[in-house]
């Protein structure tokens, strides 16, 4: 296994890590996760080499307000001896904090449900510009200060899904030692992007990657077009192989984390980890990537950059994220195959779904893209509710 300083933290982590919020699960049901085949995966990677331990409050729980199964399985693969040869990484769920003491009562109760005395690395979860503001005035800095001073954690950071300027503004907010992105090679400019991953390594955090392989959408279902430019290849590689490549080869990133759901995906990932040194990838290769990716961007329906200059809309449909599922929809799956109904979209609030807008035309003023947003919000309209009523 390969290892990276992991920024100002000092430690050192693998490459890979892995994510604890796909794992294998019993009657398709996401709160009963399969302790058996969970517990051999995840300490066969241990074995392996790996040592970064990624859960969360939420992760295969029914509801974004209760904990889950997820952070109880870990304390159980932790045992025996494991807990002593990982870093583990959970997260505050940010969305519940309403006061400081409810900061103290959920990593109190993580503390108990991981069976630890001490989370390695603890980070702010899913950062946006609500959850941010929630925290903030609640008082993250003094928290995180306190629970540092007192052992609970070691390490204090945040996961991020917002723009690139709240991103900077997180980052020279506190002290963080690390952060947690979404990159890949079809989110370059996505939400921090490759400007947030430069931003925030020239200012010494250590940088945890979540969605390297975007879900398994880098991986499953290719295009025709994507297999195409793979198979130019000199080296023949896996579809994961080079998309957890293209990351790894980015010296600022210091762990891929991977939500593995079967063990066979354990043993290629670690495969994979095993020689994916940084800046090693070389131009042709980083040309079959851009033919990939390209592959993908000429499948996409609405050129939407989520700039967010459209927001907000004074009927509260989250416009970006509309076209986001709706893109994702026919670039990543096969329209002909899929089903509509199971897409993402349904995550959205009902509030902010295609179906509220009125029409005012005011998101439409401000869109740098010059993007009819009524109409192609029609579409979306078209593909997921009208569908699935």
């Amino acid at each position: 296994m390969l290892y990276r300083k992991f920024g100002k933290t000092n430690e050192q982590v693998s490459v890979l890590g892995f994510g604890c919020m796909r794992l294998p699960i019993l009657d398709g049901d996401n709160t009963k996760i399969d302790e058996e085949k969970a517990i051999k995966m995840i300490r066969h990677a241990i074995d392996e080499g790996v040592n970064y331990i990624d859960t969360a409050y939420p992760y295969h729980s029914p509801s974004m307000k209760q904990g889950g199964a997820s952070e109880t399985l870990v304390a159980k693969a932790l045992k025996d001896g494991y807990r002593k040869k990982v870093k583990l990484a959970t997260k505050l769920p940010s969305w519940l904090i309403r006061s400081r003491e409810d900061m103290d009562k959920y990593l109190n109760e993580q503390l108990e449900r991981l069976e630890t005395d001490y989370i390695d690395f603890y980070l702010a979860h899913s950062l946006n510009a609500a959850t941010w503001r929630m925290i903030k005035d609640a008082g993250i800095n003094d928290f995180l200060d306190q629970a540092i001073k007192d052992g609970r954690i070691k390490h204090a950071g945040f996961s991020f899904h917002d723009s690139i300027v709240l991103f900077k503004e997180i980052v020279d907010y506190y002290d963080w030692t690390f952060c947690q992105i979404q990159y890949n090679y079809m989110d370059e400019n996505f939400q921090a992007g490759t400007e947030g991953l430069m931003y925030a390594a020239k200012r010494g955090l250590g940088i945890a990657i979540m969605e390297p392989l975007r879900g398994g959408k880098l991986t499953n279902n290719l295009p025709v077009e994507v297999i195409k430019a793979f198979d130019t290849a000199d080296i023949k590689r896996s579809p994961a192989e080079w998309a957890l490549r293209w990351v790894l080869n980015h010296p600022e990133v210091a762990v891929a984390l991977s939500g593995m759901t079967t063990f066979e995906q354990v043993v290629e990932n670690i495969e994979i980890a095993k020689n994916a040194q940084a800046n090693t990838m070389t131009d042709k290769e980083a040309e079959i990537i851009e033919k990939a990716k390209t592959a993908f961007i000429e499948r996409i329906k609405v050129n939407c950059t989520a700039c967010g200059y459209c927001m907000p809309c004074p009927a509260k449909v989250n416009i970006s994220a509309c076209f986001t599922h709706y893109n994702d929809f026919y670039v990543f799956g096969d329209p002909e195959t899929n089903d509509p109904t199971k897409s993402q979209y349904f995550t959205l609030g009902p509030k902010q779904k295609a179906s509220n807008c009125i029409e005012c035309g005011k998101c439409e003023e401000h869109c740098p893209q010059n993007i009819s947003i009524r109409q192609e919000l029609k579409k979306v309209k078209e593909l997921f509710e009208t569908n699935a009523s």
